[in-house]
């Protein structure tokens, strides 16, 4: 099993750093274009604080860890469609770039975000770079699906899915990984982000 996710992440390094790069360049642009964002995502932020004060969204393990469920997996199933799991990866990184560059007090917001935002990151990376490797297994089935080398339908679907069963395994090993970071990241949200936030910036 060791083998097979070790090979996961090698055969398929491109997609993961181009899901790095989306992340970090999206980032990068919600920080630096805040005013220009603000009419598009000042809204979403007024509706989650609305929420979470009047209990329809609670910070509990629960609710986090199935808000960002949802998340990637709708990252993960976009992809198969041309990629489009990197529209959501970069809504996700405008939005928290934003979000960072309308705050008064950078430090601190990085404080609150940064512990349990490594593994939520790391979580939606892999689960873009899946989406991506989910869609060139449809590429490739298609691909074999259209070869002439096969009279019968059902001898070209075997075989087609047979040809390009590898990227499909690798990218459920991918969002496998993505859900077991995000299970760590809701812990971690939940019950220790805030401590360790007020204790580092109580030595601040």
């Amino acid at each position: 099993m060791l083998n097979e996710i070790k090979h996961a992440f090698t055969e398929n390094k491109l997609a993961i750093f181009a899901s790095v790069a989306i992340l970090f360049i999206s980032l990068i642009l919600g920080y630096c274009l805040e005013g220009y964002l603000y009419s598009y995502f000042n809204p979403v932020v007024e509706d989650l604080t609305q929420k979470v004060q009047t209990g329809v969204l609670s910070l509990t393990f629960h609710d986090i860890f199935l808000n960002n469920l949802k998340v990637i997996c709708g990252m993960f199933l976009l992809g198969a469609i041309f990629c489009f799991s990197a529209l959501t990866l970069a809504f996700n990184g405008f939005f928290t770039g934003y979000y960072i560059g309308t705050s008064d007090n950078v430090f601190a917001v990085l404080m609150y975000i940064i512990p349990h935002g490594i593994f939520e990151f790391s979580s939606c990376i892999l689960a873009c770079a899946g989406g991506f490797v989910l869609f060139n297994f449809i590429y490739k089935f298609v691909k074999n699906l259209l070869n002439e080398e096969y009279d019968s339908i059902s001898e070209r679907i075997s075989n087609s899915f047979v040809e390009s069963y590898d990227k499909l395994k690798q990218s459920l090993i991918l969002f496998g990984i993505a859900v077991i970071l995000m299970i760590i990241a809701g812990i971690i949200e939940s019950y220790l982000t805030l401590p360790i936030a007020e204790f580092i910036l109580s030595l601040a």
